[in-house]
Order: structure tokens, then sequence, then C-alpha cells
């Protein structure tokens, strides 16, 4: 039988995002998931799931609004599956992207595989997220430099839910940089591995929005103490896009598949205006 992925998904007020990931997962080729959405104390997440009965969804309602780390630990809980795919819920994934991962995974024999992402700059459309640039982020897999500059997408990653056991979980005190941390404890014991396609698509506006990576005011304490933790050095808070022209970050730059037709994801959320 095909192992079972168990999909962990924070929200907090995003029905349509959530409905659109939703709409993506119920297209995908590998069919044996389990998705856990854990609501952060948000507007009920019912009439959005309600919608696709034939997932095997599990919500979880947080009684406060412990934030997004919090949120992802309580949701690895009540995961069951042998591996387990992070997603936020304003991510998505292109339908095979699943099916791409688990193989890669099982071939391999690896711990963790994540994959190349395209960054994507949505508009809203008549309830409908219509991208409006896109950009591929696909760079070598490379331990050293990953220690200067991060280029792990967690959205879409696939681990073996076991690797917990010798890491512990998401460490909510880095917050900004709780994937940073993940990559680098996961990278210390286990086998990881990139898998050049574009699978993911990370949304993520040039003109800030509600994108955590978007602000830089508050992200300093967290990325020392992230530095501190794993040895890293003096590590700049620039601009996201900024870091991505730097030298060193653009010598890492690879290429990748692009499987995206680039059409969006209408989800049964949103009625059909046509």
């Amino acid at each position: 039988m095909s192992p079972l992925v168990s999909i962990v998904t924070p929200t907090y007020n995003r029905p349509g995002e959530l409905g659109e990931l939703l709409e993506a997962l119920s297209r995908q080729t590998y069919k044996r998931l389990q998705i856990v959405i854990v609501n952060d104390n948000g507007e009920s997440v019912f009439p959005v799931c309600k919608l696709y009965p034939e997932l095997d969804i599990r919500v979880i309602d947080s009684e406060s609004n412990r934030k997004h780390v919090a949120a992802r630990n309580r949701g690895l809980a009540e995961a069951t599956g042998e591996f387990v795919m992070p997603c936020d819920d304003d991510d998505l994934l292109v339908p095979t992207h699943i099916e791409t991962m688990v193989r890669e995974l099982v071939s391999t024999g690896c711990d963790m595989v994540y994959s190349d992402a395209e960054i994507v700059d949505f508009v809203r459309e008549g309830g409908v997220r219509v991208p409006v640039g896109r950009l591929a982020f696909a760079y070598e897999h490379d331990l050293s430099a990953m220690r200067k500059f991060s280029t792990f997408v967690p959205s879409g990653s696939l681990y073996r839910k076991s690797l917990h056991e010798s890491i512990g979980l998401f460490d909510e005190d880095v917050y900004h940089y709780w994937d940073w941390d993940f990559f680098l404890r996961v990278s210390e014991r286990h086998k990881v591995k990139r898998v050049p396609i574009a699978g993911v698509l990370y949304a993520f506006s040039q003109n800030g929005g509600s994108n955590l990576s978007g602000q830089l005011e508050d992200m300093r304490p967290y990325l020392n103490r992230l530095s501190a933790k794993h040895g890293l050095g003096d590590l700049p808070t620039k601009n996201f896009f900024l870091l991505l022209e730097e030298p060193d970050v653009k010598n890492r730059q690879a290429e990748t598949t692009i499987v995206w037709d680039g059409a969006p994801f209408r989800s049964r959320y949103v009625p059909d205006l046509r």
C-alpha cells in the first residue's frame, strides 16, 4: 500500500486561499492523503472544507491564536501519516507534485526531499487569485551556502515523520526562521535531497502584503536567535528580493523544470460566474 501523506496546514482568516489549496489537493495524482488543518482561532473553515468531501480533512480549532509555528506543531500531533508535507494555506501545489515527491523520497532512501518553486505574485479577480508575475526559485543544494542564505521552501517538502524523534518539533523561539532552523537540524542528522522541479507555487508579493517574510522590522531578534543556535555569524535582514540579487546567491541558481500552466486554481468556495 502507498504511504499515507499528512498535509499539515495552519490557517487564519484566509478562506479564499485555503479553498484554492484544497482545490489543488483535490487535483493531486497521489490520492492517499490526510489533510490536517489547524485553524489558529480564526473564522470557521467548515464552509470551505465541506465543499471537498472527497478529501480526508481533519480540522483542529485552536482555543487561542498561538501563531503559525505553534499551529504547525499542533497539526503534527494529529498527523498519522508515515510522511509529512507542510504547506502554507496560501501556497499551491501542481497536480503531480505529491506523487513526484513520494517517488523521490522512497526511491532515494532520503529522509527529506524539497522541491524548487515558482514565486508567484497574485491579484484577486472575481474571488480568484490570478498570477501577474512569476519567478523560478531554483538553487543548488549546497549545505555550506545554506548557512548563509536558505533556499529551502518548506511548503511542498516531504519528510519521514519519524525524524521528529531525533530533532524534536518546529522551534517556536525562532518564529520567522522556523523553516531555516528545521532544514539545518534535519541536514545535521538525516539525508536531504533537492528535487529540480518547480512543483510549488509560493505566494509572495514584492509589494509586501500579509506574507510574513515581508515584515523586516521585527525579524532581527529571531535571526539573531537562529544565528546563535547554529553558529551562523552575522546575517542580513535585507528585503528578500534584494538578497536574491546578491552575487553569492545568484551563483547558486540552477536549472529547473517548470510544470505549471499558469492557470488559476478556482476553488469550489468561489461561485462560477461564467
